[in-house]
C-alpha cells in the first residue's frame, strides 16, 4: 500500500465535507458575520483581497467570480505586493476592508500586511481573517473590534506542503462572505456542489493517474474570468508537487495567443478549464482547435460543466464537472481538482513524496527567511 503522500491524498478527497462542514459554520454565525461585513461594505469600504502564493490566488479568483455581489469592484493585490508598495494600495484617507487568506496565519507578509495597513491607514482600516490554524500569528490578533476572524475546520490546515483543501476551502468561505446577505438561498447550490464534487473526485481519480503516467515535462493550464485564477492556481499545484520536475504556466484562452503560446511543444499536456458560459466558450473552442491543428501534444485535457464535444478534436480525457447553473458562484471551485491529483499521482511517478516533495529545499510549507522593514 503507498504511504508517500498520504496526507497530501487525503486532504484532497476530503474537500467536499469540508465545504459542507465551513457553510454549516457560515450559517451557525451568520448573524455576527453578517452585522460585521455590512458596517464595513455600506460605510463605503474597498475590499481588498489579499494572501502569498496560493493564498492570492484565490483573490484572483474571487476578483471575478464576485462581481455580481455586495463585494463588487474588490481588488486582488498580493501581501507580496503590498509589502513592497504600500502607499500604492493604502492612504489615511481610504477606507479599506481587507480580507486575509492564510493556511498558518504564520507567514511573514501576512503579519506584515497587516501591520502596515494599520499604520497607514489609521482607523479607516479593517479586517476579516479567514484561516485555518486558530493557533497562528495571524489569528491570535484578531480580538480587536475592526477584526473578524473566521477560522475554518481544523482538518483544512493541510499537513502536506500543497494547500489543497485549504485554498477551496477558504475560497468557498469568501463566496459565502459576498453572499451573507441571502445565506438561505445559497444552501441548495452548496448542496449540489458537495454531491456533483464527491462524485467527481471518485469516477475520475484513477483517470487523472493515467494522464499523469505520461511522460511531460511542460504542463499549461488555461480558464477564462475566474477561472483564470484557478488555472493559476493549477499551475502552482502541479509545479510545486513535482518539485519544478514539470515546469508549468497558466493564462486566459484569449491571453494565451499573444505570445505565450510559444511554450507548447512536444512535451507538453494541456489543461483546459472550459466555461459553461456559451459566449465564452466558443472563444475557448477556436482555440483549442488552433492548438490541435498546429501542435502535437503530450496529452489533453477538458475541465468543463458538461461533455465537451468540438468537430475535429479528441480529449485524452474529459473531467465532466456537473450542473453549473446548479452549482451558482460556487462552481469555479471543483476546477481545481484535475491540478491536484495530477499534481499528487505525477509526484508519486517522479518518486517524491507528495506531502514533502522539495528535495531540492526550494520550498517550504510556511515560508521563512523573509524580513519585513516597515520603515
Amino acid at each position: 500500500m503507498e504511504t508517500r503522500g498520504h496526507y497530501t491524498y487525503s486532504e484532497i478527497m476530503q474537500q467536499p465535507l469540508m465545504w459542507q462542514r465551513e457553510f454549516d459554520r457560515i450559517k451557525a454565525d451568520r448573524k455576527q458575520i453578517e452585522t460585521f461585513v455590512s458596517r464595513y461594505i455600506d460605510g463605503g469600504y474597498e475590499v481588498i483581497f489579499t494572501g502569498a502564493g496560493t493564498s492570492a490566488y484565490i483573490g484572483d479568483v474571487l476578483e471575478v467570480a464576485v462581481a455580481d455581489t455586495i463585494f463588487r469592484g474588490a481588488r486582488s493585490v498580493a501581501t507580496t505586493d503590498l509589502i513592497t508598495h504600500p502607499t500604492a494600495y493604502f492612504s489615511p484617507e481610504k477606507k479599506v476592508l481587507l480580507i486575509s487568506f492564510a493556511r498558518s496565519g504564520n507567514s511573514p507578509e501576512s503579519m506584515g500586511a497587516v501591520t502596515l495597513a494599520d499604520s497607514i491607514c489609521g482607523d479607516n482600516i479593517a479586517h476579516i481573517f479567514i484561516t485555518c490554524n486558530e493557533k497562528g500569528r495571524l489569528a491570535q490578533i484578531a480580538g480587536r473590534e475592526n477584526c473578524l476572524l473566521l477560522l475554518l475546520p481544523p482538518e483544512t490546515d493541510d499537513k502536506s506542503l500543497a494547500m489543497t483543501s485549504s485554498f477551496s476551502t477558504m475560497l468557498l468561505t469568501a463566496l459565502l462572505l459576498a453572499n451573507i446577505r441571502d445565506l438561505e438561498a445559497q444552501e441548495a447550490p452548496i448542496r449540489s456542489l458537495v454531491a456533483h464534487a464527491s462524485g467527481v473526485l471518485e469516477k475520475y481519480d484513477s483517470a487523472i493517474c493515467g494522464i499523469a503516467a505520461r511522460d511531460f515535462s511542460r504542463a499549461i493550464f488555461l480558464g477564462s474570468g475566474e477561472l483564470k485564477g484557478i488555472a493559476e492556481e493549477s499551475h502552482l499545484k502541479l509545479q510545486e508537487l513535482t518539485d519544478g520536475g514539470v515546469v508549468c504556466s497558466f493564462d486566459s484562452f484569449l491571453g494565451f495567443r499573444h505570445g505565450p503560446k510559444a511554450v507548447v511543444n512536444g512535451q507538453s499536456l494541456l489543461v483546459y478549464l472550459l466555461s459553461g458560459d456559451p459566449a465564452v466558450a466558443r472563444y475557448e473552442a477556436d482555440l483549442i482547435r488552433q492548438i490541435n491543428s498546429n501542435n502535437h501534444v503530450v496529452a489533453m485535457v477538458a475541465v468543463s460543466p458538461g461533455p465537451v464535444g468540438i468537430p475535429g478534436v479528441d480529449f485524452d480525457l474529459n473531467v465532466v464537472l456537473g450542473d453549473a447553473s446548479a452549482q451558482g458562484i460556487y462552481h469555479c471551485i471543483p476546477y481545481v481538482f484535475a491540478a491536484q491529483l495530477l499534481g499528487y499521482y505525477k509526484s508519486l511517478a517522479r518518486g517524491l513524496d507528495p506531502d514533502a516533495p522539495s528535495v531540492s529545499g526550494n520550498i517550504s510549507r510556511v515560508v521563512e527567511g523573509v524580513t519585513i522593514y516597515l520603515q
